[in-house]
């Protein structure tokens, strides 16, 4: 198998365990908004993910729930990541870029 056959690994939105976490607890977001201090349009939208996680809601999720902030940090960068290099113009453009630097380097 080369790398051509791979399927792409597909990373979970940190949202996702966060929604969970809210499930498990039986607590709804509007409740939890209140708990934790954030409006009830700002958890939505990061449930949603219309929002990311940032470092600073996730330590404020940490505190919050114990699920480890860099967990949630290392899930949304690695999320980003994939969403990025799936776009077509940015795989066009870093694959003429390694053809034109491979003789350079």
């Amino acid at each position: 198998m080369t790398a051509k056959d791979m399927i792409p690994y597909e990373f979970t939105h940190p949202s996702d365990v966060v929604k969970k976490e809210l499930e498990y607890r039986i607590i709804s977001q509007k409740q939890f908004a209140e708990i934790i201090g954030v409006s009830y349009t700002m958890l939505n939208d990061i449930l949603n993910g219309k929002r990311q996680v940032s470092t600073d809601f996730a330590l404020t999720l940490e505190a919050a729930t114990g699920v480890s902030a860099e967990l949630l940090v290392n899930m949304q960068t690695r999320f980003n990541l994939q969403v990025i290099r799936s776009k077509k113009e940015n795989i066009d453009r870093w694959k003429n870029l390694r053809e034109n630097c491979a003789s350079l380097l």
